[in-house]
């Protein structure tokens, strides 16, 4: 392996001479770096389309002494992220609220409602959303891959999104609720905001990803003089930390929803996302020259999907579905594809592997926009709502997404202890069985409160439902830390992993996959509804918190050795900045990496070994 490296190392350094230059990127960084020398001869328009100068390719030693740090995010990957904060803004001030709108009585005691629909089915209708919001993005993914392309479908998707955010809005006004037509309205919105979200969720992630151009390592000098490594995963690692930061800045929309939704009505409380999705939409809009885009690929999920085919009849041989094997026995299928593309298709299969374990950690996860909510309203709420504590998640997520990034990390890597995508994963199940298991040990203790103990507010002591147990509702907090603590961990690096390990041309469909599995853990939070009755709560919080733990331990014991081979992986990228597959689709050549990779050089299988 370390041998292979070298020969990376020696193939650059002949490539490039070197010379020192002045780097300034797009964020505003001035820093003096290694650049290469461009090559004279530039006159043909093949090799203007895909020279880039660069910095000097680290030789092997560099690899293993350097430090790597992230780039500099170019500032179109912000803006993007603030479109997917009025995003999330507009869905979680929408759905914050629904576990009162669907299990509360209208006007009645205790806390806001509208529906009357009882614990089990709120729960079992709010799940429904999650599911619906995270099945669609298959059909955005199949869309942007192979015919409008990722900006024009997020556009396309987001006037449904409108659509379904006004059916909401209208059929929230009390004259809408009075005359019944709130609980149809609420179904209807739901099937159309969910159709939207989806389109947008598929393809906002790897747009985000595409504003990154770099796909190789290369040598920088920081002012202080040290000589680091620029790893562009690690880039990539910071950029969707970023994008998760406004995911979770967005998500404090339920701060403000739910004060609406007591203070006013619920009305009011869809009104806000529905104004600020529309800013958001704007924002967009306005950006457009400025975002890298991707043409969509014509045939390449088809193409993807015959590989596999080809592949599982021939015993789950992979390699049956290149081109070389065919032609080497007998060709008994048509190949509209080369080799490199299914040796990313392999690597797209790794990472649905490790997909598999998440719908588990995503039915706990799920559990404090529905069971959490109901549970605080069985507690003393001292004047908050009882859909309020949800958003101590995002405030977590957003106090400690910079520490990690910028504290945390960089010094694991000064340490040289590696924190890798499936050890990151395996901290956030713990994490999440972790916050099941306190959230038990609430609900037990809610059941030992007076005045009503197993059955709160549904004793004669309550009230009419009026008193709550004697049990404060800042109880919940550690269980919401422990939520924000996974979510750091799981949830941005299954984002990480999704982008990386997909194929150039299928970034938006792989991205959906991993979106199902939020969808699978829906369906399991759904099938566990009728569990969700006092005096049960319980021994379902045990359950979740066992099944999580048992989930991280294996998916440890399963995918660790992915850890050691996540380097090989990714150098998959950097050897089709060749013409290959996606060009052959497009029809033309595009450099995305600050090194220039000519049309009939061929980078190594294994590009490096950290």
């Amino acid at each position: 392996m370390t041998e292979r490296l070298g020969d990376l190392a020696t193939f650059h350094a002949n490539e490039a001479a070197s010379r020192v230059h002045d780097h300034h990127d797009i964020a505003g960084s001035n820093e003096p770096i290694v650049k290469s020398k461009p090559n004279k001869d530039l006159s043909s328009p093949l090799q203007q389309n895909i020279y880039s100068p660069v910095s000097d390719v680290p030789i092997e030693d560099e690899f293993v002494t350097l430090r790597k740090v992230p780039d500099k995010l170019p500032w179109p990957a912000f803006l993007i992220a603030v479109v997917e904060l009025c995003e999330r803004f507009a869905y979680y001030g929408l759905s914050g609220p629904f576990q009162n709108y669907i299990q509360n009585s209208y006007k009645g005691p205790g806390v806001p409602g509208a529906l009357d629909l009882g614990q089990s089915s709120a729960t079992g209708l709010a799940s429904f959303f999650q599911f619906w919001c995270h099945v669609t993005p298959v059909l955005g993914a199949i869309v942007a891959d192979q015919y409008l392309g990722r900006f024009n479908t997020i556009i396309f998707f987001s006037l449904i999104y409108i659509l379904g955010l006004v059916i909401l809005f209208c059929t929230s006004l009390p004259v809408a609720i009075e005359h019944g037509a709130a609980l149809g309205g609420l179904v209807a919105a739901m099937i159309v905001i969910g159709l939207g979200t989806g389109g947008i969720k598929a393809n906002i992630a790897p747009l985000i990803g595409d504003q990154i151009k770099a796909k190789r390592p290369w040598v920088k000098v920081l002012k202080s003089g040290e000589k680091v490594i620029v790893d562009p995963a690690l880039t990539v690692q910071r950029a969707y930390m970023i994008f998760y930061l406004c995911i979770n800045l967005g998500s404090l929309s339920a701060i403000a929803t739910t004060e609406l939704e007591l203070h006013i009505d619920f009305w009011a409380a869809y009104l806000l996302p529905l104004c600020t999705f529309v800013a958001g939409f704007i924002v967009l809009i306005l950006g457009r020259k400025y975002y890298v885009f991707k043409p969509p690929k014509g045939s390449v999920i088809i193409h993807a999907f015959k590989a596999l085919w080809i592949g599982l009849i021939n015993r789950g041989n992979m390699n049956a579905a290149k081109a070389s094997y065919q032609a080497e026995h007998g060709g008994r299928y048509r190949i509209d594809w080369d080799d490199h593309f299914v040796e990313e298709l392999k690597r797209a299969l790794v990472a649905c592997k490790l997909f598999v374990c998440f719908p588990i950690y995503w039915a706990c996860d799920q559990q404090m926009l529905t069971n959490f909510v109901s549970q605080a309203a069985t507690m003393e709420l001292h004047g908050v709502p009882n859909d309020f504590m949800q958003n101590i998640v995002p405030l977590t997520i957003i106090i400690f997404i910079p520490v990690c990034d910028r504290i945390i990390y960089p010094l694991l890597r000064r340490m040289r202890i590696p924190f890798k995508p499936v050890s990151r994963i395996t901290m956030g199940f713990l994490f999440g069985a972790s916050a099941m298991a306190y959230a038990s040990i609430t609900q037990h203790l809610v059941y030992s409160a007076p005045p009503c103990f197993g059955a709160p507010r549904k004793c004669p002591a309550s009230h009419g439902g009026a008193l709550p147990n004697r049990i404060h509702v800042a109880a919940q907090t550690p269980a919401y830390l422990l939520v924000g603590f996974s979510e750091i961990f799981a949830s941005i690096t299954g984002l990480e992993y999704a982008y990386t390990k997909a194929p150039a041309t299928m970034k938006s469909f792989v991205m959906a996959l991993y979106l199902m599995t939020i969808a699978f853990g829906a369906a399991l939070a759904i099938a566990l509804s009728p569990t969700a009755r006092d005096p049960n709560l319980v021994w379902m919080y045990a359950g979740l918190a066992f099944a999580c733990f048992v989930t991280g331990v294996g998916f440890w014991l399963l995918f660790r050795r992915y850890n050691a081979t996540e380097e090989v992986m990714n150098a998959l990228e950097i050897e089709g900045q060749s013409a290959t597959y996606e060009d052959k689709m497009s029809g033309t050549i595009e450099s995305e990496s600050p090194v220039s990779t000519h049309g009939h050089d061929k980078v190594p299988e294994a590009a490096y070994v950290a």
